[in-house]
This record gives structure tokens, C-alpha cells and sequence, in this order.
């Protein structure tokens, strides 16, 4: 058992932070995607913008982002309407990401479930 490299895989882990958005307007998704992706890295590639789905229901757009290292602050970004933003990970990563979206929105907390090693936190995200 290499024990160096649990740990480094743990930190890793404890740095990610699932987003997701639901029942946004696509451009609306690509803003705090593209915001996003100004601090930090991400899972998706910098070309892939969320695409509208035809068909019943609501479409949720999600992405992953590993918050160790902010890159740079995002400029504020234009939303044509209020976007609701669910955020897990660990207490710390979660709490670097919603300081990047504060960069480039307006950022109202609408609730949190906590539990040992992760939280998830609602936003409510807005133009500044």
C-alpha cells in the first residue's frame, strides 16, 4: 500500500467540485460554465458549450472542477435570467468555487446539506 499516493489522490478528490445547472437557458450555462472554467480547470473541454435538448423534461447541464489552483478571477458575466447552480464536494473545494463564481455573479446561498467530508450548497446566481 503506497500511502503518498492515497494521500495525493485524496487531496486530489477533496479539490473536485460537481456543478450542476438545471432549467437555464443554454446561453445562460455557457456563461457560468465559461466563468468557471476561467479559475479553474475542468473536465470539459473550453469548446464544449451546452447544447439544448429537444424533448420532455428539463434539461441539466453538469461539469466537474478541480478548485487546488485558481488560475485567474473571472470577469463578470451577463445572465438573461436568475440561474439556480447545485454545487457538491468537499467543504473546502465548495467553498473556493463559490468564492470564483463571486468574481463574475452575484451569488445568493439558497440552502446547504452538510455531511462528515462533503456538502452540497444551492445558489441562486444573478448579473452583478
Amino acid at each position: 500500500m503506497n500511502s503518498a499516493k492515497q494521500a495525493s489522490h485524496a487531496e486530489h478528490v477533496s479539490a473536485e467540485v460537481m456543478v450542476e445547472l438545471e432549467s437555464c437557458a443554454t446561453q445562460d450555462a455557457h456563461a457560468v460554465f465559461s466563468a468557471l472554467r476561467t479559475s479553474f480547470s475542468s473536465d470539459r473541454a473550453a469548446d464544449d458549450v451546452p447544447e439544448e435538448v429537444a424533448g420532455a423534461g428539463s434539461t441539466v447541464w453538469t461539469s466537474t472542477f478541480d478548485v487546488s489552483e485558481r488560475k485567474a478571477a473571472a470577469e463578470p458575466r451577463r445572465l438573461t435570467a436568475p440561474v439556480l447552480v447545485s454545487l457538491q464536494g468537499g467543504y473546502w473545494a465548495v467553498d473556493q468555487l463559490c468564492k470564483g463564481l463571486e468574481s463574475a455573479f452575484a451569488v445568493h446561498v439558497l440552502g446547504t446539506a452538510a455531511g462528515d467530508q462533503e456538502k452540497e450548497v444551492e445558489l441562486r446566481l444573478e448579473t452583478r
